[in-house]
């Protein structure tokens, strides 16, 4: 069965063009400080350690595009910056997001605005909501915890601080880690941020109107015990992350958004409507109200995903496997086969970290290399970052997400019967002499890769149709 999966797999992304390309590029991360001076002091003292900065996360409004840079290991510059679109390709400089001192990190017990996002999102009304982990030298022994997690919330028009809610006690644990959060922002003064705890695991929901959050629990938040083995680009680790991808959908006749989420080590695919998690009493009691989709297939813990509104489609980051992918929410089948291959590269797609759709229909990718910046060392005479882009037309074209393309759902259900007769093959006339047992066997074999040239064929038709 795995290899029919993976062969119509190939075969369902045979038109898929790897559209993106290319937008920014870094060797190695350097920020713009007030003066040469500054800057010069800043890595004489090792308050900025440039092969300690790692881009992580990514927002585009506008003219800008920001990025988060958490606090691995000592030396970070700002954890929180921007560049302009139109900076140069090669290398742009970082400005710290809104201002240095925001970043500035002191000797007293005074902390920082912001100490170390991993994620943050720009919503319809002109604000951007920043989720700190509220931790420093996240790698390294000596962790801190320099504030509790927190979301700020600045006004992208002027840049200033309009609010901070801090995650109360209940709602966290000693071992909770705030690294990823969507927001639905169909009414600006009645929007609702959807905070995912990787470790506890959970999901905290807060709402701006009456500026009050609460905690959401479900078995489907938490990791698979069978996926946590991963291999990038050679470097072999193993992690325990829940509930990690979150991706709102537009709003149904009645306000409520779905909500698809799934955890970093995990195959699957799960979702739930806001109607649930905007209640708090009500999402203690509908666990039926948490759907399982499908699953992606084999070596496909993904990580952040987005959902672009206008087309439908929802795109994820393949970790294990440096590529993004999609599918089209109409299709009513979750699996291998409705999956869209948007792009896939060893080279310039090592660990695709981040994904977001702007509001001109464009979409973003970042990637960083983490597990050999975290397990190994990067080579910095080399490009370690990238943000590449396309257009969503583009990036989905020739893919099962393209709306052109016409794709048969049903293909999988036919292979069902003649495997299962097949296992009854393989399993019976347990008495049988070894040549008639490996006869048989070898028939049995014959008509598996029959149906999948069979089916290939069929498949193959379907997209090109």
């Amino acid at each position: 069965m795995y290899l029919i999966w993976c062969t119509l797999f190939l075969a369902s992304q045979i038109n898929a063009m790897d559209n993106l390309r290319v937008a920014f590029e870094w060797k190695v991360v350097d920020f713009l400080y007030p003066s040469q001076e500054e800057r010069s002091l800043a890595l004489q003292n090792k308050a900025f350690i440039p092969e300690n900065n790692i881009p992580m996360g990514l927002e585009v409004y506008k003219d800008r595009l920001f990025i988060t840079i958490p606090r691995w290991r000592p030396g970070v510059g700002a954890s929180l910056a921007y560049i302009y679109l139109n900076d140069t390709l090669d290398n742009p400089v970082l400005r710290p997001y809104p201002n240095w001192e925001a970043h500035k990190m002191r000797s007293n017990d005074e902390s920082p605005e912001i100490v170390s996002p991993f994620r943050i999102r720009a919503d319809q009304c002109g604000r951007l909501w920043v989720l700190d982990t509220g931790f420093t030298d996240i790698a390294e022994d000596t962790l801190r915890d320099l504030r509790p997690p927190r979301l700020l919330v600045y006004d992208l028009h002027n840049d200033e601080l309009l609010r901070t809610h801090t995650i109360p006690l209940d709602q966290k644990n000693n071992d909770s880690f705030f690294a990823n959060i969507a927001v639905e922002d169909h009414d600006c003064e009645d929007s609702y941020a959807y905070l995912a705890d990787l470790n506890k695991p959970g999901l905290v929901v807060y709402s701006w109107k009456s500026q009050s959050s609460w905690l959401v629990k479900n078995n489907y938040f938490h990791f698979d015990p069978l996926a946590g083995a991963l291999n990038v680009s050679g470097v072999e680790f193993v992690w325990s992350d829940g509930i990690f991808g979150l991706a709102l959908s537009g709003p149904d006749s009645e306000g409520f958004s779905t909500l698809f989420f799934h955890p970093m080590i995990s195959y699957n695919e799960y979702s739930v409507s806001t109607r649930i998690l905007r209640n708090e009493t009500l999402a203690s009691r509908s666990f039926h109200e948490f759907k399982l989709l499908g699953s992606r297939g084999p070596r496909s813990q993904s990580g952040a995903s987005f959902f672009h509104k206008k087309s439908n489609v929802l795109f994820y980051a393949l970790i294990n496997l440096n590529a993004v992918a999609c599918w089209r929410t109409t299709n009513p089948h979750y699996d291998m086969i409705s999956q869209g291959r948007i792009f896939m590269s060893n080279e310039t797609m090592v660990f695709p970290n981040d994904i977001k759709v702007d509001n001109e229909d464009n979409v973003w990718v970042l990637s960083d290399k983490l597990p050999i910046f975290l397990y190994k060392n990067l080579d910095y005479n080399e490009v370690n970052f990238r943000i590449l882009t396309a257009k969503v037309a583009d990036a989905i074209r020739g893919t099962t997400c393209d709306s052109k393309l016409v794709v048969i759902p049903t293909i999988v259900d036919k292979i069902k019967p003649i495997m299962k007769n097949n296992e009854l093959m393989m399993n019976t006339n347990g008495n049988s002499n070894n040549m008639n047992t490996n006869r048989d066997m070898r028939s049995s074999s014959n008509r598996i890769y029959h149906t999948t040239f069979v089916l290939v064929s069929l498949t193959v038709f379907a997209i090109l149709y």
